[in-house]
């Protein structure tokens, strides 16, 4: 079964809708989100409801920050967190509907194992908060740590930037991979970038396909404009958290 993973929207209706749009295209029914639906942009009611209809959406530190507080964020992520809070608690909602809202992000997991697949938002060793970094193969104690969490291929995002670590400590940029790698026998772990906040320096919406082993990176365009704008219009959110949008940085 060809599914589609998707992570990283950060309330980008825009983008969300443009990865879809490919998504559906294709023929894929089953959609599943790594975490931080929310937090950075200026859409986190529409996202978080079309997110309802995935097969399973991981807790995401932006998530958990929106339950328990932006412990360690920066001041413009802590800004976007504390308006995403007052829009889910915002007057003009029926209280069942935010009653809703809130369950569902409360009842998030922060993994899911399929087979010998392992999916989570930051690390299997914290899956909320740890970042991988490419530069992180040349640590080979912490990679080799992560990578004894999990038993064949590990999925995430979290960092913005797709790509591949293997066990034998290379990273693969898509670019460089034709956009396609295939599982083999050795371990890895696979980023799959982000759809509403990418940040290795190209703009579009980035999510992944899996086909029998076969991982694709596909890369979306979307009204990159339309989603600055909103930020912009929204004087609670730090302008530059849409700005960065149109360098993919």
């Amino acid at each position: 079964m060809k599914v589609a993973v998707v992570s990283d929207i950060h309330s980008n209706l825009e983008a969300l809708q443009a990865v879809l749009a490919d998504i559906y295209k294709q023929k894929i029914g089953v959609v599943y989100c790594l975490g931080d639906v929310i937090g950075y942009g200026p859409q986190p009611i529409e996202c978080l409801e079309i997110a309802y209809d995935f097969r399973f959406n991981l807790m995401g530190n932006h998530e958990e920050a929106v339950l328990f507080g932006a412990v360690g964020f920066n001041p413009k992520a802590k800004a976007a967190i504390d308006w995403t809070r007052d829009q889910l608690n915002g007057a003009g909602s029926d209280l069942d509907v935010k009653r809703e809202r809130w369950n569902f992000i409360g009842e998030m997991k922060e993994r899911y194992d399929e087979g010998d697949l392992c999916f989570v938002h930051g690390s299997p060793r914290e899956p909320t908060r740890e970042y991988v970094f490419h530069t992180d193969v040349l640590d080979r104690e912490k990679v080799d740590d992560i990578f004894e969490r999990f038993d064949r291929a590990c999925f995430v995002g979290h960092t913005h930037t797709p790509g591949v670590i293997t066990d034998d400590y290379r990273f693969l940029h898509p670019r460089d991979i034709g956009s396609r790698y295939a599982i083999g026998k050795g371990k890895c772990l696979i980023n799959t970038g982000s759809v509403g906040q990418p940040r290795d320096g190209d703009p579009r919406a980035s999510y992944i396909t899996i086909d029998d082993g076969v991982v694709e990176w596909r890369r979306i365009e979307y009204d990159v404009e339309k989603t600055v704008s909103a930020v912009l219009d929204t004087r609670e959110l730090p302008p530059y958290l849409g700005l960065r949008l149109r360098e993919g940085h």
